[in-house]
C-alpha cells in the first residue's frame, strides 16, 4: 500500500490556475472528502484524464472554489499510482485551505520531489529521467530545456542501455558456463567478445565528451571582460545585459573588484565577469581588484579584450594583451568606434577582432553571432548531451573499469580477471541509470526538487 501524499504544485504566488496534485492508493476516496462534482456523481466513476467540473471545500465544508478535477488512475499516470489533480483558481489561500482540508482527510504532505520519486520507484523513469525533470524545471536557456525535455524523454537512456545490455550479455554467458558445466551452452571465449567491449567502449566515450559541453550549457560560459581602466569594459557589460548593471564613470578605476552577470547573449548563456581595469596601482584596494581580475583571466573560458579604438595601444593595453594573446578562446573588441578609430583589427594578436559601440549598444548581434559559433557544440541538444556531474563522474568510472578490461584481454588475463572490471562498469552504469543506485544516493538526488513534482 502507497500512502497518499498531496501538495500544491504551481508555487505560493498569485496566478491565474494553481494545481493541489495528489497520488497514492487511497487518493480518490480522499480526494472525495472535500470536493463535490457538479453531475452529482463519485470522483470514482470519474473516467481517466478527463476534466470534471467541481466544488471545493475546505475543513469546514464551506465552498470556496469551482474547480477543475481530473483523475489518472494507475499505472497509467505520472507516478504509476493513482493520481487526482484539482485545477484551482490561483489564489494562495484557496489553495491553502483546499490542501489543509486534504490532510485532514487522510493525506500526507508531500516531500520535496516524492511525486517524481514514486515514478522513479514504480518503473516510470529510470534515473536520468527523473534528473532530468528538475533540470527542466531549472532550464534558463532554450537550449537547456531541450537538452532536458530530451533527457526526460529518454534520449540518454537509449544510449545507455544497449552498451549496459551487451555488457550484461557478456557476463550471463559467462556465468551460464561456469554454472551449468553439463549443459548445452556455446562454450564462453572471451575472445570473441573483444570487439564487442571496444566498441561500447567508444559508445560510451562518445556521450562522455558531450560532458564540458552539458556543463557550459548547465553552468554557462565563464567570460571575463578584461582591458586598462576606462576602455569601456563596465558599458560593455551593460550593453551584453541589457541594463545598468555596472557604474559607469569617466574616471579611471572605478571597477575596484570583478562584477558577474549572468546573461544570454544570442544563444549561449554567459557568466560575465567585469573585471577591475589591469593597471599597476599604488591602490591597495584596486591591487587586490587588479589580481582578481589576472586570476579571472586565467580561469575563463572566454576572454573579452576591450581596448578604446579612438585612441592608439598604449603600453598597459600591449601587457593585457600579453596575459590574454595565449588564450584559447579569445575575442578583441575595439570600442568606441563613434569617436575615431585609431585601432585596426591587425594591431591586435586575436584571430576574431570586431569594432563596437558599447555606449551606444552597437555591434552586440555581430559579438553574440561570433560567441554562439565559438561554443555551440558538435552535439544537439537534444537530450544527448550529459549535464550532470553525477552521471558524468558514474559513466567516466565505467569507461576506465572497460578500458581496463580490453588491457587485461590484450595481456592474456583469464575470463574471471577480465570480468571483474567489466562487473565494475556495469554497477557505474547501473548508478546512471538508477538500477543500482544506493538509498542515499537516491534521496539525495530528490532533494533537488520542489515539493509538489
Amino acid at each position: 500500500m502507497s500512502h497518499t501524499i498531496a501538495a500544491i504544485s504551481t508555487g505560493n504566488q498569485v496566478s491565474a490556475i494553481g494545481i493541489i496534485r495528489m497520488t497514492g492508493d487511497d487518493c480518490i476516496a480522499v480526494a472525495e472528502k472535500v470536493i463535490t462534482l457538479n453531475s452529482k456523481k463519485t470522483l470514482a466513476e470519474a473516467p481517466n484524464r478527463k476534466l470534471l467540473l467541481a466544488d471545493l471545500h475546505d475543513k469546514e465544508g464551506r465552498t470556496i472554489d469551482a474547480i477543475c478535477v481530473v483523475v489518472a488512475r494507475g499505472p497509467h499516470s505520472y507516478t504509476g499510482e493513482d493520481t487526482v489533480e484539482f485545477h484551482c483558481h490561483g489564489s494562495p489561500a484557496v489553495l491553502a485551505a483546499g490542501l489543509e482540508a486534504l490532510y485532514i482527510s487522510g493525506a500526507k504532505p508531500a516531500k520535496r520531489g516524492e511525486f517524481t520519486k514514486r515514478a522513479f520507484l514504480n518503473g516510470k523513469l529510470d534515473l536520468t529521467q527523473a534528473e532530468a525533470v528538475i533540470d527542466l524545471i531549472e532550464a534558463d536557456s532554450a537550449e537547456a530545456a531541450a537538452n532536458a525535455a530530451g533527457q526526460v524523454g529518454g534520449v540518454l537512456q537509449k544510449k545507455l542501455d544497449p552498451i549496459y545490455n551487451e555488457l550484461t550479455d557478456l557476463c550471463s554467458h559467462f556465468h551460464a558456463v561456469l554454472d551449468y558445466p553439463d549443459e548445452d551452452i556455446e562454450d564462453f571465449g572471451l575472445d570473441n567478445y573483444a570487439d564487442t567491449l571496444q566498441s561500447n567502449a567508444n559508445a560510451l566515450n562518445v556521450i562522455l565528451k558531450t560532458s564540458n559541453q552539458g556543463k557550459l550549457l548547465r553552468q554557462g560560459v565563464a567570460a571575463a571582460i578584461v582591458g586598462r581602466p576606462n576602455v569601456g569594459k563596465s558599458s560593455l557589460l551593460n550593453a551584453i545585459a541589457g541594463y545598468d548593471r555596472v557604474i559607469v564613470t569617466d574616471i579611471p578605476g572605478t571597477t575596484r573588484d570583478t562584477v558577474e552577470e549572468t546573461v544570454m547573449l544570442g544563444k549561449t548563456k554567459l557568466r560575465l565577469i567585469d573585471t577591475a581595469g589591469i593597471r599597476e596601482t599604488s591602490d591597495t584596494v584596486e591591487a587586490i581588484g587588479v589580481e582578481r581580475s589576472r586570476r579571472a583571466v586565467e580561469t575563463a573560458d572566454l576572454v573579452l579584450f576591450v581596448c578604446d579604438g579612438s585612441q592608439p595601444l598604449t603600453n598597459e593595453d600591449r601587457e593585457i594583451l600579453k596575459l590574454c594573446s595565449n588564450h584559447e578562446k579569445a575575442i578583441g573588441i575595439i570600442n568606441k568606434s563613434d569617436l575615431g578609430c585609431a585601432v585596426h583589427s591587425s594591431d591586435l594578436p586575436f584571430d576574431t577582432v570586431i569594432s563596437v559601440c558599447a555606449k551606444e549598444n552597437r555591434g552586440m548581434d555581430t559579438l553574440a553571432e561570433i560567441v554562439d559559433t565559438m561554443f555551440t557544440g558538435d552535439t544537439p541538444c537534444d537530450g544527448s548531451i550529459l549535464t550532470n556531474t553525477r552521471q558524468t563522474d558514474a559513466c567516466r568510472r565505467a569507461f576506465d573499469a572497460m578500458n581496463r578490461s580490453i588491457e587485461g584481454l590484450n595481456l592474456g588475463l583469464t575470463p574471471d580477471a577480465v570480468l571483474t572490471d567489466v562487473e565494475e562498469a556495469m554497477e557505474a552504469m547501473g548508478e546512471v541509470t538508477g538500477a543500482t543506485v544506493r538509498e542515499d544516493i537516491t534521496a539525495r538526488i530528490f532533494e533537488r526538487f520542489c515539493v509538489g513534482k
